[in-house]
């Protein structure tokens, strides 16, 4: 599946598009009464802390309360078709995290358009992912376990949340660009995953940062590598995938999405709001204890992101076959 980005980008910015004096009557006096952030995902996750992050910070910046909604299922769609389908009048804003982007290629029978019917408001933070194996795996690095999946094909399992997250995806891009063959055990959800990698059940997981960093710090786990293309402030001694697959790069992201048509200028103001809050110190440095790389920026630099990562994790999937359950 392909994306046609100045089609997506068109619409990210549709909404500038309404007669002013209706985006002047939406627009004015808001927020007049509390507001939902929908998280599509349980509570106390990275995705959860931080849209209660930014939640807070509105609510403290604009005088009602931005309440989060954590609506979760179905690798965020039930979530994320709640706000497709809400009023759009800013009242009702979609946490947007990487699985949008990789359902909107991966689920073909959804009641809604991803691309379609969420507008991006801002990018929040990039998220990496940390390639940790068991203490056991004779590898310490990348280069070693390459050469030791490849003297073992078939017999390494590296586990994930399921079919279709991004620990899945990013894994399938690894085993293509260094061309081994790791065997994919899928949970139902990251902890149980992490478990059975900490009890010695998995060799490897690509892991979320959030969910594995106590386990390295106690060395119950080995940290080989991180997903992103640069290193991270949180894990500073752990160099990149890429430095050894070149052009490997599988991180994610987060931000704040609304239902399409939501006017122009609530987007500026949720925009110009959520800068101020990633340039507050405290803010940006529990992001960056999640794994995460502060992003901020324009509306429309968000609508990139999400388009590249689209059309990126589409790809992935059909070459690896990667199909739901």
């Amino acid at each position: 599946m392909t994306l046609p980005r100045r089609t997506f980008l068109h619409l990210a910015v549709g909404a500038a598009a309404l007669p002013a004096a209706a985006r002047m009557a939406w627009a004015q006096g808001y927020p007049s009464r509390p507001v939902r952030i929908v998280v599509g995902f349980p509570p106390g996750g990275a995705t959860d802390i931080q849209a209660r992050l930014m939640g807070q910070w509105l609510s403290e910046r604009l005088g009602q309360q931005f309440i989060i909604e954590n609506r979760a299922g179905a690798s965020g769609n039930i979530g994320t078709e709640a706000v497709a389908k809400a009023p759009a009048d800013g009242y009702t804003l979609l946490q947007i995290v990487t699985p949008n982007a990789i359902n909107a290629a991966l689920y073909t029978n959804l009641n809604f358009d991803f691309i379609r019917d969420i507008v991006p408001v801002i990018a929040i933070a990039r998220l990496a992912y940390v390639v940790v194996v068991h203490p056991s795996v004779p590898a310490a690095t990348i280069p070693e376990l390459i050469a030791y999946a490849k003297a073992n094909p078939g017999k390494i399992n590296y586990g994930s949340a399921g079919p279709g997250t991004p620990q899945n995806i990013a894994c399938e891009l690894f085993k293509m660009m260094a061309g081994v063959n790791l065997v994919h055990v899928p949970y139902r959800g990251g902890a149980p995953a992490v478990t059975d990698l900490v009890g010695g059940h998995l060799q490897v997981i690509f892991c979320p940062v959030s969910e594995s960093i106590e386990h390295i710090k106690a060395g119950k786990l080995r940290a080989l590598g991180v997903t992103t293309a640069a290193r991270l402030d949180v894990l500073p001694e752990v160099p990149t995938v890429a430095d050894f697959v070149p052009g490997y790069e599988a991180s994610g992201f987060a931000g704040i999405g609304a239902p399409r048509g939501t006017p122009a200028e609530i987007i500026a103001l949720l925009n110009k709001e959520l800068n101020a809050g990633l340039a507050d110190a405290k803010i940006r440095a529990r992001i960056v204890e999640l794994g995460g790389t502060v992003l901020g920026g324009s509306a429309a630099e968000f609508g990139t992101i999400i388009a590249e990562a689209t059309e990126k994790w589409a790809k992935v999937i059909k070459f690896a076959g990667i199909k739901t359950e």
